[in-house]
């Protein structure tokens, strides 16, 4: 099967990050936005949209 080298080094730098948090998803978020702001960019948040909502369909009358 075919790898992608780039694929396989944000895999490999990924697992290395979650290692270094013992796979705890709170401490690798806290990190990140740590990271984020240490950074000094600016940042963008953008307020949570509302679901659209669709009628639900009538089924498809099944053929004969």
């Amino acid at each position: 099967m075919w790898k992608d080298e780039i694929v396989e080094e944000v895999r490999r730098i990924r697992e290395e990050n979650a290692a270094k948090f013992n796979h705890d998803i709170d401490a690798i978020v806290a990190d990140a936005r740590a990271r984020q702001v240490a950074s000094g960019r600016k940042t963008v948040s953008f307020p949570p949209r509302k679901p659209e909502v669709f009628e639900k369909r009538k089924p498809i009358a099944e053929k004969a």
